[in-house]
């Protein structure tokens, strides 16, 4: 297949976005993760120091 048939394979309302890499959103999740927990379990994660 060539370039030009492999980037029609999107649907074509979806062809102008611009998608981020996988890792930037793992990233993201795992950060989005702790903050959540310190904000959840702040007492008891402060009550050790």
């Amino acid at each position: 297949m060539s370039e030009d048939q492999k980037e029609q394979l999107r649907p074509s309302k979806m062809r102008g976005v611009a998608f981020p890499k996988a890792k930037y959103g793992v990233i993201l999740a795992i950060i989005l993760i702790i903050v959540v927990n310190l904000i959840y379990y702040k007492e008891t994660i402060f009550s050790f120091f």
